[in-house]
């Protein structure tokens, strides 16, 4: 996902977004001075997790889909059947662009987007569940999205690119059953019909129970017609090893390519030509081939930009601190995937989802920079005195619309194996909630919401609630957040333990009865954490309130207190001085009555 930020004040934690169809985010044109990490986006993270290295064979695909003002809704497209000759309508869909909920919201007007574009529709299409993206179909097929930029001179905002990442992401829930069919559809259609329009540069984390694969694709310049005879988009995907791990927090990340081993590499037919022929590569230089270098080049390290560009380095070192990555190691240079130190769950990626660099160099409650209640969202950068700087982009931003945790398995039948686990807003204080993949409907609650109008029956909202309260006093509210998702989500997960049980008990009997059963469980289960963030939100108000502890049970209230060093700061800035203390009084000496 993509946005382009602003300044954002000391003390308020909402990110700015601007967007318009001609003006997309380029990591190229960012990076091509000296001060190209300043400008880097607060957009999407992605974590590829292979069946080998995650401690249950799962494998996984997770995607922070950070934007600011973007739709953050969910919704449920039932399997179907098509007769002979019909077609499949194309529309161009804007990741950025909502409508209000009087209007119908963005998953009713976006018809008004159509390309005039039909092709032929498959008999049959599958049911899947999608926000911006589609993420995750009922045969498992997972993916997760995050924005790389391209060269300048290969953008095609013009109406000969039809497809979009959206479009290629719903396009392949409802076509394909594995992340190879999928890579190769989506390739298929992007060369045959042209891709940009909305997007440039984009990155597909695509998982099914066995594999999972990083695929890029870009598009191929504002001259490119159908009529040209040339593919209308240049892609590359490369397949992350059973045992290992990778990242993409929206730079470009497959280097040297392998065509001949097509186990681990597919691209377009043009991958290697178009660069040569827009003099990205120079096929003399005795330089090899590398993708990211030749179509979307993004220099940078964690230490040259203070944790701006840290989010690759961080995401490495969690995973494998024993291989002691270097901060100052530029991005370019990180390997494709790592081994990591110890197998991953799904609990473990929860985890990264919610860093902020504690206790590392980037941090940034440092110092003074988090405020007295050490609240990581407070720095994230400003201007004085014509100069800029700027915090650390850490994984966890608040400004995320969701994330989504696809988790596909080989061991149980398809309705009942792959999860779709989801997390509104924050991840620092939100609660992933788990929804099977073989379920035939959406919680309400998912499916309701706008940025611009609080609502009560929007589960996002709820969400939202308990991160506002928890902004004011962080070092306070967030543990009692933090015992609240600890509750919620351990709950959750021996639920899911019971459920996987149950669950493929009744498949074998009933598959229908199975997936009814699943379907209840998920619808239910979302009620009753949502009902307990709204309640945690109101907890918290009535905590918090008048910046004061007021305590339920004793029916007392306390003092929030400020840290030592914030007050020695305070009385430094303002030049404070202490109240003066009364004089002492002089001690009167009694004489001993010596007729006692």
């Amino acid at each position: 996902m993509k946005m382009k930020r602003g300044f954002i004040s000391l003390f308020f934690v909402f990110a700015i977004v601007a967007y318009s169809g001609s003006l997309v985010f380029n990591q190229t044109e960012i990076v091509s001075d000296d001060a190209a990490w300043q400008e880097y986006p607060e957009a999407c993270t992605t974590v590829l997790v292979g069946k080998d290295a995650s401690s249950d064979g799962s494998v996984i695909a997770c995607q922070t889909a950070d934007c600011g003002m973007c739709d953050f809704t969910w919704h449920y497209i039932p399997a179907a059947d098509h007769p002979e000759g019909s077609v499949r309508k194309i529309y161009h869909i804007n990741q950025i662009r909502t409508w209000p909920p009087e209007v119908g919201g963005k998953w009713v007007k976006y018809v008004e987007g159509y390309t005039e574009v039909d092709i032929p529709q498959v008999p049959h299409t599958y049911a899947y569940q999608h926000a911006v993206f589609g993420h995750m179909n009922e045969h498992q097929l997972g993916i997760a999205e995050s924005t790389i930029g391209c060269q300048r001179k290969m953008r095609n905002s013009t109406p000969s690119a039809v497809m979009d990442i959206t479009t290629l992401t719903m396009l392949a829930m409802e076509r394909c059953k594995t992340a190879r069919e999928a890579i190769k559809l989506m390739g298929s259609l992007a060369e045959q019909y042209g891709y940009g329009f909305h997007d440039s540069g984009e990155m597909l984390a695509v998982a099914d129970p066995e594999e999972i694969w990083l695929f890029e694709i870009m598009p191929v310049g504002a001259l490119w017609t159908p009529k040209s005879g040339k593919p209308g988009a240049v892609w590359c995907a490369q397949r992350v090893p059973d045992d290992h791990v990778s990242f993409c927090p929206n730079e470009s990340r497959i280097g040297e390519i392998d065509l001949d081993n097509k186990d681990y590499f597919m691209a377009s037919p043009n991958v290697v030509s178009y660069a040569i022929e827009n003099e990205f590569y120079d096929p003399e230089s005795g330089e090899p081939f590398s993708w990211k270098r030749a179509y979307s080049p993004s220099p940078g390290s964690a230490a040259q930009t203070q944790g701006r560009r840290g989010r690759l380095w961080r995401l490495f070192s969690l995973v494998a601190p024993s291989e002691n990555f270097d901060p100052a190691i530029d991005g370019m240079d990180l390997p494709f995937s790592v081994k990591p130190d110890q197998k991953l769950s799904v609990k473990d990626v929860i985890a990264i989802t919610r860093d902020k660099y504690k206790g590392v160099k980037f941090d940034p409650t440092g110092g003074i920079k988090g405020g007295p209640f050490s609240n990581p969202n407070y720095f994230t950068g400003f201007q004085l005195d014509d100069q800029r700087y700027l915090g650390p982009r850490c994984i966890s931003v608040p400004n995320v619309e969701y994330t989504t945790i696809t988790q596909s398995r080989s061991w149980l039948p398809d309705p009942i194996a792959g999860i779709n686990w989801i997390a509104f807003g924050a991840q620092d204080t939100s609660c992933y909630i788990p929804l099977y993949c073989g379920i035939e409907g959406m919680p309400e609650s998912f499916r309701k919401g706008d940025h611009f109008v609080f609502d009560r029956d929007s589960a996002r909202w709820a969400f939202d609630y308990v991160d506002y309260h928890t902004q004011v006093a962080y070092s306070y509210a967030i543990e009692d957040v933090k015992k609240a998702q600890e509750k919620w989500e351990n709950i959750t997960f021996q639920k899911i333990q019971v459920m996987d049980s149950a669950a493929l008990e009744l498949y074998k009997k009933d598959p229908a009865e199975a997936i009814a059963f699943i379907t209840d469980f998920c619808l239910n289960n979302a009620k009753s954490v949502v009902d307990a963030w709204w309640k945690l939100g109101d907890d918290l108000l009535v905590k918090y309130n008048h910046f004061r502890i007021y305590d339920t049970e004793t029916r007392r209230p306390g003092r929030i207190q400020t840290p030592d060093w914030w007050n020695r700061a305070v009385i430094e800035q303002d030049k404070l001085e202490p109240i003066p203390q009364p004089a002492a009084k002089p001690k009167i000496k009694r004489e001993k009555n010596k007729e006692n």
